[in-house]
């Protein structure tokens, strides 16, 4: 059973298929991922290393890459749900934020949910009532911490963007305009989405 994979991004595709290629000395394994992981990982031939879900069936053995532990364990309990598969747990990962799905689930929120490409309202009302249990009752929050001016949160990032590649007062530029949008885009994940997509403007 694969865990991890450490080696080279050869390939990336999230305009569709959400479909990696991860060389690890000479094999190159296809991994599907959500856009959240995807849109942290660089370019061609830059290094990359993902905690793996190895999904196997009669007919075939598919591996799902998750750059986050959270992601990770979401997409395992999303799976578990009865009707939600592992290409549908995945659109659900790229189709809202961890801290959003947890918030939207805590709270009964099916029209949330149903905004999410695949999601009905019967599968919507079983991640409510299979979720709502097993999720930490603080899953969803902002912590305090990130709350009060986001210090924190625009270092990690530029440390991200310069781990990435990215200059830094370009980095610089994108970060503010990100997080002075407001609280919404201050947990580091969406916000380095955001800031991604700032720079490849």
């Amino acid at each position: 059973m694969i865990a991890h994979l450490s080696g080279r991004l050869l390939e990336k595709d999230a305009r569709c298929v959400q479909r990696l290629v991860i060389d690890v000395q000479g094999v190159g394994y296809e991994v599907l991922a959500p856009l959240s992981t995807i849109y942290t990982l660089g370019n061609a031939g830059s290094p990359v290393a993902l905690r793996i879900y190895t999904h196997v069936r009669e007919d075939i053995i598919q591996l799902f890459g998750f750059a986050t532990a959270l992601e990770h364990t979401l997409f395992e309990r999303l799976i578990g749900i009865n009707g939600v598969g592992p290409k549908l747990a995945l659109a659900i990962l790229s189709g809202i934020e961890p801290s959003d799905l947890g918030r939207a689930i805590r709270d009964n929120d099916l029209g949330r949910l149903t905004a999410i490409p695949g999601v009905g309202r019967k599968t919507a009302e079983r991640l409510v009532v299979e979720l709502r249990d097993r999720l930490a009752q603080d899953f969803g929050q902002v912590p305090a911490s990130l709350a009060t001016g986001g210090a924190a949160v625009r270092e990690d990032l530029l440390s991200a963007l310069a781990n990435l590649g990215y200059q830094r007062a370009a980095a610089d530029k994108a970060v503010d305009r990100v997080l002075g949008r407001g609280p919404e885009v201050m947990a580091f994940e969406p916000a380095l989405r955001e800031v991604l997509k700032e720079l490849a403007r």
